[in-house]
């Protein structure tokens, strides 16, 4: 995919996968603008300048979640389209790709619903800014893939001709409320929630 980067600080003793899973637990959990981060480095037990090392900043950490998280969210919707039959059958695996993810994931979901804001506006800091628009080219690509499978459905006459953007907006955003209030433990489970996301979605769509 066009929009897919290597980090150059992977290698075999990186701590970038660390650091984020670290900053996820963190951000998710009591919210970016409450952590603080030094306690990320202190949790991958190292120094704080060490961090620069990887991320600038915990602002261009936390882009580089959301970019993370909606290059994963286009790879899972792209396998559970993939062999579907009909625009119907495609859209159920699509919904249901969304919620069978780790908690680790539900996380990254909430992290970039509550932060995507932040991608409307331009960064002073290179590395930020890549990141940035690397993000904001995702969510065009997000939102394509929902554009296409609905108006895909429209031509096949399964589902009725509207504006399959607007449409596929209104979906995403359904299924993107869960992350609101949705908690790993809580009365309802992932796959409970998915079953009626995914009726409310077909009622919406037809």
């Amino acid at each position: 995919m066009a929009v897919t980067t290597k980090a150059k600080t992977d290698g075999p003793r990186s701590k970038r996968k660390v650091i984020l899973d670290a900053a996820v637990a963190n951000f998710g959990s009591v919210g970016y603008e409450h952590t603080k981060w030094a306690t990320v480095a202190s949790e991958v037990g190292i120094g704080q300048t060490a961090l620069y090392h990887y991320f600038e900043s915990k602002a261009h950490c936390l882009l580089t979640i959301m970019s993370t998280e909606l290059e994963r969210y286009h790879e899972r919707f792209s396998v559970a389209v993939d062999d579907a039959s009909d625009a119907e059958t495609a859209l159920r695996a699509a919904i249901a790709s969304a919620y069978d993810i780790t908690e680790t994931e539900a996380l990254q979901a909430r992290i970039l619903l509550h932060h995507i804001d932040m991608l409307a506006t331009p960064r002073s800091s290179a590395r930020e800014e890549e990141e940035r628009v690397r993000a904001r080219e995702l969510v065009r690509v997000v939102e394509r893939d929902w554009s296409g499978l609905l108006g895909r459905g429209m031509d096949s006459g399964e589902f009725p001709r509207r504006d399959e953007v607007e449409l596929g907006r209104f979906v995403l955003g359904l299924i993107n409320s869960v992350w609101n209030w949705y908690r790993p433990g809580g009365d309802r489970s992932l796959s409970e929630i998915a079953q009626s996301v995914t009726d409310a979605c077909v009622r919406l769509v037809h």
